[in-house]
């Protein structure tokens, strides 16, 4: 029997550090919004915009989680219309590198079990109900990525 590798020795049960990790990313959304941050400075509108299957309850329920935590910063203007932007806190920045390394994995996950599709009928199949992508912009892409909001992709691959 082999050993499981644990990262940097941490019990994934008795750790509260994990937990606390859990505890700051959980949300369907809230690696999208993040992306959307890591990119710059974004009003409320913006980020529904750019996230259309979102609920207005919902973003703002994330961004105030977010927020909460220390990671987005909400800074209000004292206009009439109020007017609200959201950034990312140093900390929220410090979080980019590792997003990074999410949606990497996340592309070579996928590309794995297109692989794994086409030699194998059991391969992993996402329904419509899982996938958030409605309309594929891969214009110019090598690595296959699509997007429901229209942007192009701006992979390296």
């Amino acid at each position: 029997m082999t050993k499981t590798q644990n990262l940097r020795g941490l019990c994934p049960v008795t750790n509260a550090t994990l937990t606390v990790a859990q505890r700051l990313v959980t949300g369907k959304w809230k690696f999208i919004i993040l992306w959307r941050l890591s990119e710059g400075t974004r009003r409320f509108s913006e980020l529904q915009k750019q996230i259309p299957t979102i609920s207005q309850g919902i973003l703002t329920q994330q961004l105030r989680e977010l927020e909460r935590d220390g990671i987005v910063f909400r800074e209000v203007y004292k206009e009439i219309p109020p007017k609200v932007e959201y950034s990312l806190t140093d900390i929220g920045q410090s979080f980019i590198p590792i997003l990074n390394d999410v949606f990497g994995w996340i592309n070579s996950y996928n590309k794995k079990m297109k692989k794994q599709e086409k030699l194998s009928p059991e391969g992993v199949n996402i329904s419509k109900k899982d996938s958030i992508t409605t309309t594929a912009n891969t214009d110019g892409c090598s690595c296959g990525d699509s997007c429901s909001c229209g942007d192009d992709c701006t992979c390296s691959g």
